[in-house]
């Protein structure tokens, strides 16, 4: 049945991390994204150690995160500053459904290619703009990266343990969870489209999209009016619902609801923890995370992760032994899912990446194309635009446009 987005044109002018990833996830459903690269390449091809390096004598190479983020596109290499270069975006814009850019607030409309003036050119466009803080509002005009919105954001104050300092998510949650969202308002937008039969502007902000994605604790914080505290592996809202340290490394137990409790205290032989006033609800518990830390832990270091992991699932207790990336890679539950794929391009060789995380029965996901190299598909594209092999040749010859046998030095 073919692709879900198969026919859907994305113009993807972002660098670094939250745009590649949301036009990723377009691309693995089909859309023809078409990355517009500077003259020096995206910035994210440069996000390493560690590298993959390319095979030949250039001795090039490329970050294995842009690896992970960039397949299912095709690159161009266009440079706005000079003379032909914003004319050859206009052009692709016509045909183009979508358009994503992530420039601070105010450098498209600069170049050139800000919203109403592409609008105008192509009224069905979507054009979806990425930035740190959005595109209005006091901060808007202030630089971000992940750990600054993190930062910002609130979500390294409930990060890390009590006695310790904040402490930034262990993966770029910001730009992550904003790749995703800005990708769910681009396609919001395309089913707005099929109605009315017009585009219009999503504007998508990493602290936006990090606020939301603390519901919860925020919610916590309305009703109290007491900040969440850090709390390490622990929920703050529910107790046990943690990991502790085992004989030879940790696992996660979630037995917070009351049979789940009293199960837990007599797989762990201590019925008194039961009905010990401190913890007779899981309000108390929470209340009381420190003691009930201080009885639970020595109990929980007189056996293996693998022997409590059976002992707890035999009892119905939510728990997990804490798995590394090793560990994690080479489950068969993530084999069987797919979540982990091997790509090969021709230069490049082989890198394995994350799989893809939605499955539609129907119209799945598919791996068509390796992360491209920048300029790879710059002359394919301009002949599907309607240049001649002249008018590209022209381009190539003035700089406006760049194709891969004239590298990019990351």
């Amino acid at each position: 049945m073919g692709k879900a987005l198969e026919g859907i044109r994305v113009l993807d002018l972002t660098q670094g991390a939250a745009g590649p990833v949301c036009t990723q996830l377009l691309g693995d459903f089909g859309a023809d994204v078409i990355k517009v690269e500077p003259p020096e390449g995206d910035w994210g091809r440069g996000l390493g150690p560690p590298f993959i390096r390319l095979r030949g004598e250039s001795g090039q190479a490329f970050a294995a995160a842009y690896v992970g983020m960039n397949r299912n596109k095709r690159s161009i290499v266009v440079d706005l500053k000079r003379p032909g270069g914003r004319e050859v975006i206009h052009r692709l814009v016509q045909g183009a459904d979508v358009f994503v850019e992530s420039f601070r607030p105010g450098v498209a409309e600069r170049l050139g290619l800000g919203a109403p003036t592409l609008l105008q050119r192509n009224p069905r466009l979507v054009y979806c703009s990425i930035s740190a803080f959005g595109q209005h509002g006091p901060w808007r005009d202030r630089p971000g990266v992940d750990g600054v919105v993190q930062a910002m954001s609130g979500l390294m104050s409930v990060t890390g343990t009590e006695d310790g300092p904040p402490v930034k998510v262990g993966v770029p949650a910001a730009d992550m969870v904003g790749g995703f969202l800005a990708a769910t308002g681009i396609l919001l937008a395309l089913v707005g489209r099929q109605r009315t039969g017009t585009g219009q502007v999503v504007d998508l902000s990493l602290f936006d999209a990090l606020l939301a994605f603390q519901t919860v604790p925020l919610a916590m914080y309305f009703c109290s009016g007491t900040p969440p505290p850090r709390s390490g592996s622990a929920a703050p809202y529910a107790a046990p619902n943690e990991a502790f340290p085992t004989r030879d490394g940790w696992v996660m137990v979630a037995a917070y609801s009351p049979e789940r409790w009293e199960r837990l205290c007599q797989v762990l032989g201590c019925p008194q923890l039961a009905t010990d006033p401190r913890f007779a609800t899981n309000d108390l518990r929470v209340r009381n995370r420190p003691a009930l830390r201080t009885a639970l832990e020595p109990l929980f270091r007189t056996r293996t992760t693998a022997e409590w992991v059976e002992v707890l699932q035999a009892a119905d207790i939510l728990c997990a032994p804490l798995l590394t990336y090793p560990e994690l890679v080479h489950s068969p539950h993530v084999a069987e899912r797919q979540m982990v794929v091997e790509i090969t391009h021709p230069q490049a060789g082989s890198a394995r990446v994350a799989g893809i995380p939605i499955r539609l029965s129907h119209t799945p996901g598919r791996l068509s194309r390796p992360a491209p190299l920048p300029g790879e598909h710059t002359r394919e594209v301009l002949r599907e635009a309607g240049y001649t092999d002249e008018e590209v040749a022209e381009l190539l010859r003035c700089g406006a446009v760049r194709a891969w046998t004239q590298p990019v030095e990351v």
